[in-house]
Order: structure tokens, then C-alpha cells, then sequence
């Protein structure tokens, strides 16, 4: 059964082009697949969000890309939410994380932040972490590596490769999310890597 809630599905990076391909802006990635996957335009600009008006399997999404700089990807979302009078159960963010290894994603039902600046921001923003999230690995970096210059760099040649597994995985996540639910979404994808059968 499609549900007539519609859903904001928010990726979160950093805008500019000298972070266009960085492990930290996987989950632009997603939303650009989103879009291009469902003929959605990220036309519009609102609150400082670049976003598209569109639909998934019949049920009416709105796919944004905070254009705020990652911690502050709060307020922006929030206001989208507020606009369209959405409740925060129905914001799925994607973002993400260096506690999952690359290739890998959790599909997580709310929660704290585990660190993140972006979650961080938008559990300020809302008042609570009662809303669902896509988190998508990267991996943490070799002991002589930063965290910052890990999630702040490029994507590794060795991982280009799985890239698009990850991007397409990712997507059909939300895709499931937004048709299934989160408990079915939950038992499918969060298994092993993309390359699981299971996904």
C-alpha cells in the first residue's frame, strides 16, 4: 500500500565543486541518482535548499541538497519540512559514515548523531532524532590519516570502482523505504556489502 504522506529525502554534503567527488558528499551522490533514476529536476531554491519536486512509485517526494555547509545542514531541512508540513518520521536523510566499512549501508529508524556534524545539525534543528537515515560507509582512515582528511577527500581509485554499486544500492534503499516501509527496508539491506545477494 502506497502511503499519501509525502517524504523529504535529504542527502547531505558540502556545496561547492571542490567537494563535488569527496567521500563526505556521498549523500549528494544519492540524491543526484534519485533524481536522475526518477526524472526528478533540482530546480528550485528554497531556505537555502537546492531541491526537486517529483515522485516514487506514486508517492510524492521532495529530494533535497542543503546548500549550508554540512554542519549546518539543520535549519535548511527543517524549514523544508516545515514548509511542505511534513513530520519528521517522513525525513529520510542520507548521509555518510566512517563507522561502516565502504561498500556496506544501515538503514537506521532514528537515533543519536555517532559524531556526525551534519546529524548533529539536524537533531539541533528538530528538537530530536526521530527521524530515519540512510548511512552510507566510508570507512575510517589509516591511523596516519585524519578524519577530516579522510571524509574531506577524494573517493579512492580502489573505490570508484564499487561507487556506482553503492550509489544504486543506496537509492533502492529509499526507493524501498518509501514503498515498504522501514521494517522491510531494515531486513533487506542491512546485511554485507552492496554485493550481497540479499540486497
Amino acid at each position: 500500500m502506497v502511503n499519501d504522506t509525502p517524504w523529504l529525502i535529504a542527502g547531505l554534503g558540502n556545496p561547492g565543486r571542490e567537494y563535488a567527488k569527496t567521500r563526505h558528499n556521498i549523500g549528494f551522490m544519492v540524491v543526484d541518482r534519485l533524481a536522475e533514476k526518477f526524472n526528478i529536476s533540482l530546480n528550485q531554491k528554497k531556505f537555502d535548499n537546492l531541491f526537486g519536486l517529483g515522485e516514487i512509485d506514486g508517492t510524492k517526494v521532495i529530494l533535497t541538497e542543503p546548500m549550508a555547509f554540512m554542519n549546518r545542514s539543520g535549519p535548511p531541512i527543517l524549514q523544508l519540512a516545515k514548509y511542505y508540513k511534513l513530520t519528521f518520521d517522513h525525513v529520510l536523510v542520507i548521509h555518510d559514515d566512517i563507522d561502516i566499512l565502504f561498500g556496506n549501508l544501515k538503514i537506521k529508524a532514528k537515533g543519536g548523531h555517532g559524531g556526525h556534524n551534519g546529524i548533529r545539525s539536524i537533531i539541533s534543528a528538530l528538537g530530536n532524532g526521530e527521524f530515519p537515515r540512510i548511512r552510507i560507509g566510508i570507512g575510517r582512515p589509516d591511523t596516519h590519516i585524519a578524519v577530516t582528511d579522510h571524509v574531506l577527500g577524494k573517493i579512492a581509485k580502489d573505490e570508484i570502482k564499487h561507487l556506482e554499486t553503492v550509489l544504486t544500492c543506496a537509492a533502492d534503499a529509499a526507493q524501498a523505504i518509501i514503498k515498504k516501509g522501514l521494517t522491510l527496508s531494515m531486513n533487506k539491506f542491512n546485511r554485507n556489502g552492496v554485493g550481497s545477494d540479499n540486497l
